[in-house]
């Protein structure tokens, strides 16, 4: 028998639980990031569950370190589970892992959660160089007052009689509402000979004309769809219409801020703060080829620094935390377009491309090169985010592990980054990451 099994045998219950957990923590970092921790003691800690991806923001966690000593750094990576704090001394981030290890602390959304510390050699995070603003893409603060704010809140009765022709019943995420034209999402566009009664709200059409005069806006828009959102919804990225809509699309963030993520089909992704009263305009690259959506969940990374709330959203780990979600509604305006658009992205344009007819792949080749492009290239695309945002077991299916016989096969299908292996080591596991299927654990042998 080894000395580390003979040290682990005299541990009690729960000192054998939190040594696993601090395992499992490196193992996790080691995972996602390639980052070894390291036995003996150095400067840099790696602070699990103490990440912006669990709901620990900085204002919550740098007071707690700083209490131990003198922190240098503080870096949170976006989406990430952990974090690592830098202290003045080594004196000082000893005292941090023997204080801190396994205590509970009270994160953002008020649940109890308990951190693991390892050391690390000093790390290194690679930063994203400065990013600007998808072209035709800007941001106006402040466009409207609080009181104006008040009115165009108030302009939204969303209890009426669902029989009049406005009425949008809720979809899954979210509460919709359109005036001047209806816009239908089954094909995503709008019956330009049916215009709904009433037009846009009165309120909207000095707030509009307002705009017009100080160069904010180019046309007067007239269709407007009202959007609700409770905090953790979000939706999906889409690009508007071409053939429904002109080429100015323009935006109004209400009751709350919210961060946007703007992507190129070439895979750059600009995240930007739309800040409350704030008006995003899209023209141009920005409208018509970047896709924009809203990400579902309760907070979002974004700058700490006061002075730097708007616009985008840097890479810049040593100076990100969390804001809470709060009920957003947006004001979305848009011109009806009367004909085919001719814009200069005929590759996304549905005016400008000759869609043909449905077929089955003639060869394994065409069909290896359509799964490779709607497969295999989406997966890829979303590796990353999924991969971030699952990385806590569910309890009841850990409960389910630990209650199975030594030596029993599981098979688990769908396992996506395979959270759930190693939770119990007597148990022989077989996983398939088929992300589309939800975890389904089988017992299919148990020993007599």
């Amino acid at each position: 028998m080894d000395s580390n099994h003979q040290s682990n045998c005299k541990l009690n219950k729960t000192e054998k639980k939190f040594l696993r957990k601090q395992i499992k923590a490196r193992h996790t970092l080691l995972r996602h990031e390639g980052i070894e921790t390291v036995s003996y003691a150095t400067q840099v800690l790696v602070v699990a569950n103490g990440g912006l991806g669990n709901g620990m923001s900085r204002n919550q966690l740098l007071p707690v370190l700083e209490k131990l000593g003198q922190v240098d750094a503080l870096l949170m990576p976006p989406n990430k589970p952990y974090s690592f704090v830098t202290y003045k001394t080594i004196e000082d981030s000893k005292k941090a892992y023997a204080t801190l290890n396994g205590q509970k602390i009270v994160d953002d959304l008020g649940q109890k959660i308990i951190l693991y510390l390892n050391f690390v050699e000093k790390v290194q995070w690679k930063e994203l160089g400065l990013q600007a603003l998808p072209p035709g893409l800007k941001v106006v603060e402040e466009i409207i007052s609080s009181e104006e704010e008040k009115l165009l809140l108030e302009s939204v009765n969303w209890t009426e009689d669902t029989n009049q022709e406005n009425f949008q019943k809720s979809l899954k995420h979210r509460r919709v509402k359109h005036f001047g034209y209806e816009f239908h999402y089954e094909n995503n566009n709008v019956d330009k000979d049916k215009p709904l009664p009433g037009g846009l709200p009165e309120i909207c059409d000095s707030i509009l004309e307002k705009w017009l005069e100080k160069g904010f806006i180019r046309h007067k828009p007239d269709q407007l769809t009202v959007n609700q959102y409770e905090p953790g919804h979000g939706i999906p990225a889409h690009i508007d219409t071409h053939s429904a809509f002109e080429d100015e699309i323009i935006s109004l963030s209400l009751g709350s801020e919210i961060v946007m993520d703007f992507k190129h089909p070439d895979g750059v992704t600009v995240s930007v703060m739309l800040l409350r009263r704030s008006l995003l305009v899209m023209t141009g690259e920005s409208r018509y080829l970047w896709t924009h959506g809203i990400t579902p969940r309760k907070f979002d990374s974004v700058q700490a620094s006061k002075g730097h709330r708007s616009g985008i959203i840097t890479g810049d780990v040593g100076n990100l935390t969390l804001s809470k979600r709060g009920i957003r509604t947006s004001f979305t305006f848009r011109k009806v377009r009367q004909t085919p658009c001719n814009c200069s992205y005929p590759l996304v344009c549905d005016s400008q491309m000759k869609e043909p007819p449905p077929s089955f792949p003639e060869s394994n080749k065409e069909a290896s090169q359509l799964e490779q492009k709607y497969v295999h290239r989406v997966y890829e695309e979303i590796a990353g985010h999924f991969s971030s945002t699952r990385h806590t077991p569910w309890p009841h299916i850990v409960e389910f592990l630990k209650a199975l016989p030594s030596g029993s096969l599981v098979a688990d299908i769908g396992c996506g980054n395979g959270k759930y292996l190693g939770i119990n080591k007597e148990l022989y596991m077989a996983s398939n990451c088929c992300f589309w299927l939800s975890a389904l654990f089988v017992r299919v042998l148990s020993p007599s």
